[in-house]
């Protein structure tokens, strides 16, 4: 049953995105409930692969039948069904949340919309079930593609963020593509397992250092690692809040597990220590990723902008995991996709909410927006103690598993630079929390708060906003609460057995 799972997750999104036109033909009112239903099959899938893999181990399926490495072959390991899981889970929540946001800001492009919203979902899967090198730069250019066209139909200024993104993406995949058809000259094979056994040998050949080179540029502009991250900020801040909420918890997160899939699986650790020192130059622009995105936040006015700035100091955290190469660091890395996914994805569904309820961003108009959005700003200040790294909430965890791994590593700049972050993070979410607990309302907005004689009327966001809104901050607690269960389940299968 794991073998048509694997399937599935792929096939059911993908066919579903064409017929998406075919009911939006008919009824466009029809379009989110097939979507919904749709994004169900691969959560279910993804659970049924990860239990598999908890109870017999590792699987393959073979597309066609073909074996590989002349086949492309699905190959399933701790690793992956555990990013499974979370790309299906968050696709889910976001597109529940999607229905109001759409109507609101794209009422004459939904089909398209969701169309765009499944090819991407489906490629996301696709890079991360893969075990074909090639293969994984096909479902990068279907995520990528969609995620371009889905940023376009955005707020003034996205066309142009994303032209900006088309351009240094396609560079990216470039990148990404060289390094592939370079291994594939020194080794005939493309696919992963059979290139993690043929490498070994050919570590010293210049063919496969450029190859390495190609990859480590390629996945980090993808990712939006400092510095290479400019495209970022306009073309996550200018997307529809929807596109938003689901790019930015995913895409760098799928990113960051393509870079520890090539650097532990396909290439040896020893490697990137060793023979091409790469792991230092990625942890220092991790510190730089960490300030940098950190002080261009506490710089902005613009909640949605503010975490896009956030974000980029995230992808910092993961990366310094990956960097400091060990057994502890590559925990915390890993638990940190999962936990900055959710906490992330909240964050960006607040925002659409109170876009949707507010009309506005501006944080210094959210006075007593916990009086008139309850439940939305409690899930908010939930993630937001996460992100300051504040105990049981699951941001605690992955940062003091990567400030444990920096320590062990003797980096202390780099454990440094992890405790400066949870520093900013406390100052920039306390004056939004600040501003909508503790602030008096202005009388030149107290009209649009729709306050009353003194008295501010409770206005929630919509039913399908705040249910997945709830969920996510729930999961930020649950996370946090069973984070040891998961790395003892999970995450310690998901680490090389070399560390």
């Amino acid at each position: 049953m794991a073998e048509q799972f694997a399937a599935l997750i792929i096939v059911v999104p993908l066919i579903s995105s064409l017929l998406v036109p075919v009911i939006g033909w008919g009824q466009k009112k029809l379009c989110y409930p097939w979507v919904v239903a749709v994004l169900v099959v691969p959560l279910i899938c993804s659970l049924g692969i990860l239990n598999t893999v908890l109870t017999t181990g590792k699987f393959s399926y073979r597309l066609g039948g073909w074996a590989p490495p002349w086949g492309i072959e699905y190959a399933i390991d701790h690793l992956n069904a555990f990013v499974l899981v979370i790309v299906s889970f968050i696709s889910l929540m976001v597109a529940i949340h999607s229905k109001k946001s759409v109507e609101k800001e794209l009422s004459e492009k939904t089909v398209p919309f969701y169309t765009l919203f499944l090819l991407l979902v489906t490629g996301l899967l696709g890079i991360v079930i893969t075990g074909d090198a090639f293969n994984l730069f096909v479902f990068l250019e279907i995520a990528s593609l969609s995620c371009y066209a889905l940023i376009a139909i955005g707020e003034e200024g996205a066309p142009i963020a994303a032209f900006n993104y088309i351009i240094i993406g396609t560079i990216g995949a470039c990148f990404y593509l060289l390094g592939v058809g370079y291994l594939y000259i020194a080794t005939g094979s493309l696919n992963m397992a059979d290139l993690a056994n043929i490498l070994p040998d050919l570590y010293h050949s210049k063919v496969i250092l450029v190859a390495f080179a190609f990859f480590t540029v390629g996945i980090a502009i993808k990712g939006g690692l400092f510095p290479l991250h400019t495209w970022l900020p306009d073309a996550y801040c200018t997307a529809p809040s929807a596109v938003s909420s689901l790019i930015a918890p995913l895409m760098t997160k799928v990113a960051a597990y393509v870079m520890i899939r090539l650097m532990f699986t396909v290439f040896q650790p020893h490697f990137s220590v060793e023979i091409v020192p790469v792991f230092a130059i990625l942890g220092w622009l991790s510190v730089f990723a960490i300030f940098w995105g950190g002080i261009k936040a506490l710089a902005q006015t613009d909640i949605k902008r503010m975490l896009v700035y956030v974000l980029v100091a995230e992808v910092g955290y993961i990366v310094i995991g990956v960097s400091v190469a060990n057994r502890v660091g590559l925990t915390g890395a890993i638990l940190h996709i999962m936990n900055d996914a959710v906490m992330m994805t909240c964050l960006f569904l607040v925002v659409g909410a109170i876009l949707y309820k507010t009309g506005t961003r501006e944080i210094h108009q959210f006075r007593h927006l916990n009086k008139k959005m309850p439940f939305t700003m409690a899930a908010f200040t939930i993630t937001a103690l996460s992100m300051c790294g504040i105990p049981p909430a699951c941001g605690f965890f992955s940062k003091w598993y990567l400030i444990q791994g920096t320590i062990e590593a003797g980096q202390w700049v780099w454990a440094a630079a992890l405790l400066c972050s949870s520093l900013i993070n406390a100052v920039l979410f306390f004056r939004v929390i600040e501003c909508a607990y503790l602030k008096p309302m202005e009388p030149a907005y107290a009209h649009n708060a729709g306050e009353t004689h003194g008295e501010i009327l409770r206005d929630e966001a919509p039913f399908t906003m705040l249910v997945p809104i709830v969920i996510m901050a729930a999961g930020v607690i649950f996370l946090g609460i069973f984070s040891g269960k998961i790395i003892s389940s999970v995450i310690q299968f998901a680490v090389p057995a070399s560390f």
